[in-house]
């Protein structure tokens, strides 16, 4: 059960307090092992649930704290997954009875108990290009971890400046509350697309691209430099953290 189920159970009658005081108490810092100490009210507290970044952890850790952490809790999203460990864990979820979303383009999944409930919240996500889709993916799986539904949209790009209106025409309609968009070479797009809509932006630039300002720096720049107000930046290939920026202002909206 997680803490919004035993609050629900005291509603309900189905949980006394003194029992939901002692289940509650259990939600602290859960020490794995000497590797890994898990925030377990991180979710309650800050309305984001745990994410594992697994580029630089060995499997079987991964693993661990994957089933430690939904014992308690319901969801938690599985970063970077390295090429090679993919599968295994993927296997390993499906052994455990837990539920996967995976990515296009992505070693990053989302692992749940249960189906995640969506809110009203919606949240838009585009991509200048194609490489770029994988950054977008783990910012779609953050923030339906988060409850928000996500509508989608890839290579987009200025190189061909007529295909975005059509998309951001579709997004305004749809009603979505912000827009990530994700771009690399000179990450021009966050800016048009910010002159263009009434809803927040974050701009996502991604490592693609080379010679002058390669692995992002142009990207990077350019998005930080822009003059279009509403615009608001996070670091080179940071899909994650995005994502979670765009699920709390959403949430914080749709709580009104």
């Amino acid at each position: 059960m997680n803490i919004s189920d035993i609050l629900e159970s005291v509603k309900n009658g189905k949980l006394s307090t003194d029992e939901a005081k002692k289940q509650l108490s259990l939600y602290t810092i859960e020490e794995i092992e000497n590797f890994a100490k898990i925030d377990l009210g991180r979710e309650a507290r800050k309305g984001i649930p745990e994410v594992i970044f697994a580029e630089r952890k060995e499997n079987s850790e991964v693993k661990k704290i994957i089933k430690k952490v939904l014992e308690k809790t319901n969801a938690i999203v599985v970063s970077r997954i390295p090429k090679k460990n993919y599968q295994d864990i993927c296997n390993f979820c499906k052994k455990n009875n837990l539920k996967i979303s995976t990515g296009q383009n992505c070693t990053t999944i989302l692992v749940y108990n249960k189906p995640v409930k969506k809110t009203k919240g919606k949240i838009g996500i585009i991509t200048a290009g194609t490489s770029d889709i994988g950054i977008a993916e783990e910012s779609r799986l953050m923030c339906e971890s988060m409850n928000c539904s996500c509508i989608t949209s890839y290579d987009v790009g200025i190189a061909g400046l007529h295909r975005i209106f059509p998309v951001l025409k579709k997004f305004v309609k749809s009603g979505v509350d912000a827009i990530i968009v994700v771009a690399g070479m000179e990450g021009a797009l966050a800016s048009v697309v910010s002159s263009s809509v009434n809803v927040p932006i974050i701009g996502v630039p991604t490592s693609i691209g080379y010679g002058y300002g390669e692995k992002g720096v142009a990207a990077l720049a350019a998005m930080l430099q822009s003059c279009s107000l509403g615009l608001t930046v996070v670091n080179i290939d940071n899909g994650i953290g995005a994502g979670a920026a765009a699920a709390k202002i959403v949430n914080q909206i749709n709580k009104r």
